[in-house]
C-alpha cells in the first residue's frame, strides 16, 4: 500500500513547452544513462548528503530518466521518508518504475509531466535534481517554478555539469576531438553546458541564499573514463551526421572508445572529463 500523502500518481500535467531531452531516450541511451549514473554516483550522493537530505524526508527529484537520482535518494530518506520522481519521457519513467519494484522500494513514486504543471497534495522537504537545468531554455523560470513547491527551510540541490575544463595531457587529439563534438553536438541540441558555473547565480536569482557549492572532474586514462565522453558520441552520431558536423561513417561507435584509448596510451597521456558541480541552499523561512 502506498504511503499517505504520496502525489497524485497518475496526474501527468501539461507538458506542452517542456523542452526535448536533447539525448533523446532510445534504448542506448537509456542504458548510457545507468553507465554514467554508475560512475556520478558518490559525487551525487555526498552532494544530497551535504545538503541535508535525511530518513523521513519528502523529496522531489526532477527530470528523473530512469531513476538513478531518486534511488539515491530513496535509500537516504529510507522507509520513513518518501521521493516523486518526474520525467516527461514515459519511455524513462517505465523504467524507472521497474527498477524501483526491483529494489523492492516502495517509498518510490514516478510521475510524467513538468513537475512545475503537476499537482501535489503538500510540499517537499527537498527538492533535487542532475542534469535538468542545462536542458532548460529558462533554466531561471523553472527554478522559479518549482520554489512553491518546497516547504520554508526546504533544502534545493542541483548537479549539474560545465565542459570548458575538459582536456588532456599531453595532448591527444582524438580525445580533444570528442569533446569538442560533444559539445557542439549538445549546444546545438539546446543544452548549456556551462549551466555548472551559472549555479550561484540562478540561485540568488530565485531568491535563495548563495549556495554552498561542490566541484569535482573525473581524470585518468582507463577505457572507463573514456567511455564517459565517447558514449555521447555513439549517442549523437545519428544526429551529428544529420547536421554535418561529422561525416557519415566517419566515426565508428563501435571502436572509437578504443581507439582514443589506444591513442592515450600510446602518448602517455591523462585525459580529464567534464567538470561536475554541485549546489544546494535552503528557502527562506517565513
Amino acid at each position: 500500500m502506498e504511503n499517505p500523502g504520496r502525489a497524485d500518481v497518475e496526474t501527468q500535467g501539461d507538458t506542452r513547452g517542456y523542452p526535448e531531452y536533447g539525448l533523446g531516450h532510445t534504448d542506448r541511451e537509456l542504458e548510457r544513462l545507468q553507465v554514467q549514473a554508475r560512475t556520478l554516483e558518490p559525487f551525487t550522493r555526498q552532494l544530497l548528503l551535504d545538503a541535508g537530505l535525511e530518513p523521513g524526508m519528502r523529496v522531489l527529484d526532477v527530470g528523473s530518466g530512469v531513476g538513478d537520482v531518486a534511488l539515491i535518494a530513496a535509500q537516504i530518506v529510507g522507509d520513513r521518508g518518501e521521493v516523486v520522481g518526474t520525467d516527461r519521457a514515459e519511455r524513462a519513467i517505465d523504467v524507472a518504475r521497474q527498477r524501483a519494484r526491483d529494489h523492492s522500494l516502495d517509498n518510490m513514486s514516478f510521475l510524467r509531466g513538468d513537475p512545475t504543471e503537476l499537482s501535489f497534495d503538500r510540499r517537499f522537504d527537498a527538492i533535487i535534481g542532475r542534469y535538468i537545468l542545462a536542458w532548460q531554455p529558462n533554466p531561471a523560470s523553472m527554478l522559479t517554478g518549482l520554489m512553491p513547491l518546497a516547504q520554508p527551510d526546504g533544502i534545493v540541490a542541483f548537479h549539474e555539469l560545465e565542459w570548458a575544463a575538459a582536456r588532456s595531457f599531453p595532448p591527444v587529439e582524438r580525445w580533444d576531438r570528442c569533446c569538442r563534438l560533444a559539445v557542439e553536438a549538445m549546444t546545438a541540441g539546446g543544452a548549456d553546458l556551462q549551466v555548472g558555473m551559472k549555479l550561484n547565480s540562478l540561485f540568488l536569482g530565485v531568491g535563495l541564499p548563495a549556495p554552498s557549492m561542490r566541484y569535482a572532474s573525473i581524470i585518468g586514462s582507463t577505457l572507463e573514463i573514456v567511455r564517459f565522453t565517447t558514449d555521447i558520441i555513439a549517442t549523437l552520431l545519428p544526429d551529428m551526421e544529420r547536421r554535418g558536423i561529422v561525416k557519415k561513417d566517419e566515426i565508428n561507435i563501435e571502436t572509437v572508445a578504443e581507439d582514443v584509448l589506444a591513442e592515450i596510451t600510446a602518448s602517455e597521456s591523462i585525459v580529464v572529463g567534464r567538470s561536475e558541480i554541485g549546489a544546494w541552499a535552503r528557502t527562506p523561512r517565513p
